[in-house]
């Protein structure tokens, strides 16, 4: 929105110099709030971009006062080194940390540096790169996960601090919910008092009231494992309900990165164990429904662990894919044909003896028994003693073409689909893994549990910035030596002896004595470098030269020369 960005983003830096010269003002911000260091960011001519990004920090170290002008955020938050992370822009990324580091020695192939962990590090802040990279739909922004120094940085806190914490929460986990299982299992109940009024009725236990729920000692145990179960429900709320207001419901639940289902699923369990234990004060039947909803629910969320091993962390990502993906399309057309053909069912055996015929004896039977039909669980419920009805078989044979051939193996289909792009991904879903992970426990455990990773920046005379330090050692590639063969060299030798033997008036060609022929098999590398280059220069030159009538005798060997 700016004749400067403009400038920039076309590269010419003429009209750049022109235009600040004459009074543009560099730190000029559009009506996203972007600066011409954001937009640079953005453009695809990345190495044009880089050398106008430093032209425009050399222009702008006259008004340090203002402060630094790449620190300068947009309207999201964003400066333009957060920018180029979530954008995934890996070359200005790169040339932003060489701005940004500090070389402490090297030796030889041996070097130590210092990295600016600043807007990088997730401690102590709270939009940091990290954090954005993991909440951001943009695939490309993982690739600077793979980038010096956030790869150091995130093994660094993983294997210091993430895993092990992360172990002993799943071992917690897991104890608490064998707890809540065995509360569950006996759970007071008593033998029923009242006769039956229905001969389908099966009942042969109730629940007990409350007065009569903690008598013996085994109720008191029980009861010290239910206090235990509401308490980590309470506990499970409030750690849940604060990221949700940072991170916003929307990424929070909708990202598999950040284990978003998972979330909606933890959160849930922990809804309905305060529904029960509402039901049992209040002396409520029916506490079966939310304890068995909350035994599935928080079961199933023991996948989320799993993300801390690299072997299973990518097929929780893939179950999460095929649930929420594949799965939620497939059933809206699963369920329109389950209604189509389950009303169909009942409106056939509707004036049928129900004894004779049990699978469609009322509408909600008809729909579960179609269901069951759907995924193959039961054969065609037909009962071959009695006459059927003639648009059963019409309609069974439609249903299990449409259903059983049609539906299913399309849905295995979108399975194997996901199956294969999750597979393909499986390396930076891993890493995108470990670094939300590790970011979910740090914002949750105590400072004392979790201190600062790097080096504070004073021990170095460099302020209070902290830096990561890196030693890596540089291999040193020697020169590839070119070997000629000798039946080439011979030929081309002889074309040369042929070519001096010519009168300097044949093609106006001269030569001189540093032009002979290739050396033999002990001449260094580089002097047949330089006769592969004189021989060559001959060869141009005799192509060009005023005379060109004369016979290349080179030629008449049939040889093809490699030089």
């Amino acid at each position: 929105e700016h004749i400067l960005s403009f400038a920039a983003c076309a590269g010419s830096e003429s009209i750049v110099q022109l235009l600040i010269e004459n009074g543009a003002d560099t730190r000029v911000q559009d009506s996203l709030g972007n600066t011409v260091l954001h937009i640079l960011v953005l453009q695809p001519n990345k190495a044009s971009a880089c050398q106008m990004y430093n032209l425009f920090l050399c222009y702008a170290k006259e008004h340090e006062e203002l402060g630094a002008l790449d620190s300068v955020p947009n309207n999201e938050g964003l400066t333009p080194f957060k920018l180029a992370g979530v954008e995934g822009n890996t070359v200005m990324f790169q040339h932003l940390m060489q701005r940004r580091k500090h070389v402490q020695w090297t030796y030889g192939p041996l070097s130590s540096t210092l990295y600016d962990l600043t807007e990088i590090d997730s401690w102590g802040d709270d939009q940091s790169l990290l954090e954005l990279i993991v909440t951001t739909k943009n695939r490309e922004a993982r690739r600077i996960l793979d980038l010096t120094p956030v790869s150091e940085l995130v093994n660094l806190k993983w294997n210091k601090y993430g895993r092990p914490y992360f172990c002993v929460l799943a071992v917690f986990y897991i104890l608490y919910m064998s707890c809540f299982t065995m509360c569950c299992v006996y759970r007071p109940l008593k033998h029923r008092g009242y006769n039956k009024t229905d001969e389908r009725d099966n009942v042969l236990l109730v629940q007990k009231p409350l007065q009569e729920s903690y008598i013996t000692p085994e109720d008191d145990i029980r009861l010290v494992g239910e206090l235990i179960t509401v308490i980590g429900a309470i506990v499970i709320l409030i750690l849940e309900i604060p990221d949700i207001v940072r991170v916003g419901a929307t990424k929070y639940f909708g990202q598999t990165i950040l284990g978003g289902p998972f979330h909606v699923i933890i959160i849930t369990y922990a809804c309905m164990i305060l529904v029960t234990m509402v039901m049992r004060l209040t002396g409520s039947t029916g506490e079966v429904v939310p304890l068995s909803f909350a035994l599935v629910l928080g079961w199933c969320n023991v996948m989320y662990f799993a993300r801390g091993f690299q072997m299973l962390g990518p097929f929780t990502i893939m179950i999460q894919k095929m649930i929420f993906g594949d799965l939620m399309r497939f059933c809206w057309l699963m369920a329109v044909v389950i209604l189509g053909f389950a009303s169909a069912f009942y409106i056939i055996f509707q004036t049928q003896d129900p004894d004779m015929l049990g699978h469609f004896y009322n509408y909600p039977m008809a729909l579960f028994s179609t269901f069951e039909l759907f995924l193959t669980i039961i054969d065609g419920p037909a009962n071959y003693e009695v006459d059927l009805p003639f648009m059963y078989g019409i309609t069974y044979s439609a249903f299990a073409v449409i259903a059983t051939l049609l539906m299913l193996n399309l849905l295995i289909a979108m399975m194997g689909d996901t199956h294969w792009r999750v597979a393909h991904e499986r390396d930076e879903l891993w890493r995108a893994q470990v670094v939300a992970t590790t970011v979910m426990l740090e914002r949750k455990l105590p400072r004392c549990l979790w201190p600062r990773s790097g080096i504070c920046g004073k021990e170095y005379g460099l302020g209070d910035r902290w830096y990561l330090r890196v030693e890596r050692r540089c291999e040193l590639r020697q020169p590839k030596v070119k070997t000629y063969e000798p039946h080439r060299r011979d030929a081309f030798e002889k074309y040369l002896k042929s070519k001096k033997a010519l009168p300097p008036d044949n093609g106006g060609v001269f030569y001189s004595k540093k032009q002979g022929p290739f050396g033999t098999p002990s001449d260094t590398p580089c002097s047949s470098r330089r006769s592969s280059g004189c021989g060559w220069d001959i060869l141009r030159r005799s192509a060009l030269g005023p005379g060109q009538g004369y016979t290349n005798y080179g030629m008449e060997e049939e040889e093809v020369y490699h030089v």
